[in-house]
């Protein structure tokens, strides 16, 4: 056996190791990236401890329906239930994985049982703040309560804990706007504004009070919930471009981050910042994926004959990441990170993404999609037959999609509004419809128009260096490693034709 072999045989069986008899603590436990890890700590190390699964109850769902429903008896956990049998499965669910009622937008995390609450503090090794809502224009209460307030609400839970090792947030690559060029691993500090802001100082209490008065003013005003909905989302992206934010998901993540800064004097902090992911790539099997994520939309709609062009920069690189990457990222940082140096604690940032290491252009993935569903149509739901796609056109500019929006839908909107007037407003609905369609789409074109165009790269020394740790003298990892979160793996043209799309249609379309 090579000597890079044994090398990275031990640092893995180091990090399974490390997890043994540990209680780590998930928030965010029923999302995407949050399953995708529950499932691989109990997989890769049978002998942890606990995971408590911080779970919002609905009016319609208690903690243990959303627990059984949304992630143990998803596809996902599928493989560790035939590896152990379905007795020996539920037996470990029941034993290591237990539900906590909850919401990170409220203090002590919305946990109202005292007793439970200083148990949970004597108990947690780790934890993993993977809560979020990913929405770009989510209304701004929301995403501040979640991404923000819910950062600094996890620190204030974290302090607690007597015998925690790591609290690792999850956040996005893309906090730091839209800068261009190489986008280093650094900490977002306190108060800081970006490029092209036009506020130089970013004030985390003033922020709450504008939310609070335009609740209140909104409410006081008797506007409807339609109404207040609309302002709030209006407010968020309002007030993240102000800060040099493109968008209220990335700009309150920011926060999230700033305010879990001063932590790295209680204890170690990981900051996981994934770019776009994508399904996974072969753990616990290949394509397994949930919801239709920045490109999937555009795959979707272009596959069902809703999307006649593609907009953004052929040359810009869309910087996608599987998130079985992503996850195993997050276990070797959490394993490895500390161990950098014991004498003190730290704060440790880690960009998860493929275009530093091994890029793919926005041309290629338009292509890929192309023969996909030329080979693979998708099928119209009324008539059955397949939907045949045709020559993807590329708007390569902000000023050409308003030019084709021009020419190919505004002149059959002002026709069909004409002949609605004519018609005593008898087609009122479908040019209602209609106005709604072009609405979205110049809406979603704004929405989206930032990593379209994206021209940054994203440097990934700190985790080129964990990857390191694990390989010992190989020049990457291997396919098979177990901790696998090398893109130069990736096949892009074999991943997208044979894993991901196959994954969106499997899993998500059903299909």
């Amino acid at each position: 056996m090579h000597l890079h072999s044994c090398q990275n045989m031990e640092e893995t069986t180091q990090i399974i190791q490390y997890f043994e008899g540990k209680t780590i603590f998930i928030t965010g436990a029923t999302g995407f990236l949050a399953k995708v890890f529950s499932e691989k700590i109990l997989r890769l190390q049978p002998n942890v401890k606990k995971l408590f699964l911080l779970i919002r109850p609905t009016a319609k769902q208690s903690i243990e329906q959303r627990l059984h429903e949304e992630v143990v008896n998803t596809e996902l956990f599928g493989v560790l239930r035939e590896e152990l049998g379905d007795e020996e499965f539920d037996s470990t669910i029941r034993s290591k994985v237990v539900p906590v009622s909850g919401d990170v937008s409220l203090q002590n995390l919305g946990i109202v049982d005292s007793q439970f609450r200083q148990d949970l503090w004597h108990q947690i090794d780790i934890i993993v703040n993977s809560a979020a809502t990913t929405k770009f224009d989510e209304r701004y209460d929301v995403a501040f309560g979640i991404n923000a307030l819910g950062a600094m609400h996890v620190q204030h839970f974290a302090r607690k804990c007597s015998k925690l090792q790591m609290l690792l947030q999850v956040s996005t690559a893309y906090v730091h706007g839209t800068t261009v060029g190489l986008i280093p691993e650094k900490p977002l500090h306190m108060g800081e504004t970006l490029a092209g802001a036009k506020i130089t100082h970013l004030d985390i209490d003033s922020e709450k009070k504008i939310i609070n008065e335009t609740l209140t003013r909104l409410r006081a005003q008797k506007h409807t919930e339609k109404e207040i909905n609309i302002a709030m989302k209006n407010l968020g992206i309002e007030r993240a471009m102000l800060h040099g934010w493109p968008n209220t998901y990335v700009f309150t993540k920011a926060i999230g981050e700033m305010l879990l800064e001063g932590f790295k004097e209680k204890g170690n902090v990981v900051i996981i910042r994934p770019t776009i992911i994508t399904s996974t790539y072969s753990e616990p099997f290949p394509g397994w994926t949930e919801g239709l994520r920045t490109l999937d939309s555009i795959f979707v709609a272009y596959g069902k004959g809703n999307l006649k062009f593609f907009l953004g920069d052929p040359e810009s690189t869309p910087d996608l990441i599987p998130g079985d990457m992503v996850v195993n990222c997050m276990v070797a940082a959490i394993a490895l990170s500390r161990s950098i140096d014991e004498t003190k604690h730290d704060l440790y940032i880690y960009h998860v993404g493929s275009s530093r290491q091994n890029p793919v252009k926005y041309s290629e993935v338009k292509w890929l999609m192309h023969r996909y569903l030329t080979e693979n149509p998708l099928f119209d739901s009324s008539t059955g037959k397949p939907i045949r796609v045709g020559q993807p056109i590329t708007l390569n500019s902000m000023s050409s999609f308003h030019n084709y929006i021009s020419t190919h839908y505004l002149p059959f909107l002002k026709i069909l509004k004409i002949i609605n007037m004519m018609s005593c407003n008898h087609l009122e609905s479908i040019y209602s419809k209609a106005r709604r369609s072009v609405d979205s789409a110049l809406r979603l074109a704004e929405l989206y128009k930032p990593y379209l165009f994206f021209q940054g790269i994203f440097d990934d020394v700190n985790t080129e260096n964990l990857r390191k740790l694990i390989r010992g003298r190989s020049e990457k990892l291997k396919e098979e490693d177990v901790l696998n979160f090398d893109p130069k793996c990736i096949q892009w043209d074999d991943y997208f034709l044979n894993t991901h799309f196959r994954g969106i249609a499997k899993y998500v379309l059903k299909k």
